[in-house]
């Protein structure tokens, strides 16, 4: 059951957190992307799709809603619960609630502050994920090609300085991101994560997922699947700092 909370609490950071702590752990067999200029291209179409300056200079975003964590190895029936979760520069804070576990757990900059331990590492939150596409133009972060094994999908890699990446999938009439996956390596375990995004809504000019699902792929652990719908989105709200600073 904590394996399921921590799952959907990695998604909703994983897939529209504003930025967060960096350092963690590394996946190296992608830390030697080259740069591919079509690749280029096609993620700055993207990055403006998405919202272009507004989207590089969101200050905070706040995003409340609902969410169903299942896995069929684990429970035969998904788990229904909520979720909120605020984000300014480098400070975050999450909460999930479900009938059998609630989750909390906040970052002010410099310490984590979390309601119960859960087990697992987060790989660093703006090293996945739409963050990344945040950062496009960025001293060290790398666009380049999909692997081979993607040759009938539109899309783009990029790599941030310490090897995180992910693999955007692209909707050829929009140039929004319609999905993407990722890879990361703990204790020698490397993990998969896929995101399918339904439905974005745009806020102030920025572009935000609203509705996905997201499958992990945890190896010997199982596969879990989240299915988020966010309620309320909120962009540039002012924040107190005691929000990233107790999990209260």
């Amino acid at each position: 059951m904590r394996l399921l909370i921590f799952a959907a609490f990695f998604a909703l950071s994983f897939v529209v957190s504003a930025a967060a702590q960096t350092g963690g752990v590394t996946d190296p067999k992608t830390s030697a992307t080259l740069p591919d200029k079509a690749s280029l291209e096609l993620a700055n179409k993207v990055y403006s799709a998405h919202g272009g300056d507004k989207f590089r200079a969101m200050k905070t975003l706040v995003v409340r809603g609902s969410v169903d964590v299942n896995s069929p190895s684990l429970i035969n029936q998904a788990i229904a619960g909520g979720f909120s979760m605020a984000f300014a520069g480098d400070k975050y804070r999450v909460e999930l609630s479900t009938p059998v576990q609630s989750f909390k757990q906040a970052f002010d900059g410099q310490q984590t502050y979390t309601s119960a331990q859960i087990g697992f590492a987060l790989p660093p939150l703006n090293r996945l994920g739409m963050p990344l596409l945040q950062r496009l133009g960025s001293d060290g972060y790398v666009v380049s090609k999909l692997p081979a094994g993607a040759k009938n999908k539109t899309g783009f890699r990029i790599t941030a300085p310490d090897g995180f990446y992910t693999d955007f999938y692209i909707d050829d009439k929009t140039n929004q991101v319609k999905g993407f996956e990722s890879q990361y390596d703990f204790n020698g375990h490397v993990f998969t994560t896929a995101v399918e995004i339904d439905k974005c809504r745009v806020v102030d000019g920025v572009v935000v997922p609203e509705k996905y699902s997201q499958r992990f792929d945890l190896g010997q652990l199982g596969v879990i699947y989240a299915n988020f719908k966010s309620k309320d989105i909120m962009v540039n709200t002012e924040l107190a700092d005691d929000v990233f600073t107790s999990v209260k």
